[in-house]
């Protein structure tokens, strides 16, 4: 019986924007982590919550502590999680959708890019050409491996190689344990290619087409609304430095991830 008639259902939305990774700044589990709580908190036994993600990605370490997050407190309150795909859920911001029960994305999303990457430059023949000596001092074999003011060598590649395999067989091991049954066996699911959501629905990546309202409006009614969880950023003259210096690093990072 409802005493209050009056009153709307409130959903929870969680935002899950931005590149993931460990900086201040950047989406992760000290910026995440306490949304995700207090979300969960205002949750009621068997009820729902709904993640709402938009992210190209980024550290996988970052992804699986959030997504693990969300899992536990989930199991917890026994409630059942939705994630709504925006413009991105890619590489890692896929990681944090298949922390939901039902993945929903717009047909124009970019989803899935289910893998690993990794590189970066040789500086050898550019400080050779210019006579500079390299000075290096190590003690351990291996612990000046890809010094990118030496030549490549071979084994340094096979272990960056055997390390990106390991956490790519981490993220297809998670993605099939959340996914299960509804995957394609199309092998472009786990070949690392990113796609539009209707085309991951098509794959089983994402099961329905909607937005995060059109959504709150299917689960709880015409008269529901959103309470959304956020990171709040105060602005202050102090921080302004900083602040630039954040959107530097994000602008250099994801133009790094569109170039790969």
């Amino acid at each position: 019986m409802n005493l209050f008639p009056w009153r709307r259902p409130r959903i929870p939305v969680v935002e899950l924007h931005g590149l993931i990774a460990g900086r201040e700044g950047a989406l992760n589990i000290r910026s995440a982590g306490p949304l995700v709580e207090r979300a969960f908190a205002s949750v009621k036994k068997g009820g729902i919550l709904i993640l709402d993600i938009d992210s190209p990605g980024g550290s996988p370490v970052q992804s699986e502590l959030i997504a693990g997050l969300v899992r536990r407190r989930a199991e917890k309150k026994q409630a059942r999680v939705y994630a709504v795909i925006g413009e991105a859920g890619a590489s890692g911001g896929y990681w944090l959708a298949c922390a939901a029960d039902e993945i929903h994305a717009s047909a124009m999303s970019i989803v899935g890019s289910i893998g690993v990457v990794g590189g970066g430059f040789g500086f050898d023949q550019l400080i050779q050409r210019y006579g500079v000596e390299r000075r290096l001092y190590t003690a351990g074999q291996n612990k000046a491996r890809l010094d990118p003011f030496r030549p490549e060598q071979p084994e340094d590649v096979a272990f960056v190689q055997a390390l990106m395999s390991d956490i790519h067989a981490r993220f297809k091991a998670w993605v099939q344990e959340r996914r299960g049954s509804r995957l394609s066996a199309d092998p472009a699911v786990f070949d690392g290619s990113y796609c539009l959501g209707a085309r991951g629905q098509e794959l089983g990546l994402v099961d329905g087409l909607t937005s995060v309202d059109e959504l709150v409006r299917r689960l709880a009614g015409e008269r529901a609304r959103v309470r959304r969880f956020r990171v709040r950023r105060r602005f202050s003259l102090a921080r302004l430095p900083r602040m630039m210096m954040e959107a530097a690093l994000t602008l250099a990072e994801e133009r790094r991830l569109e170039f790969r």
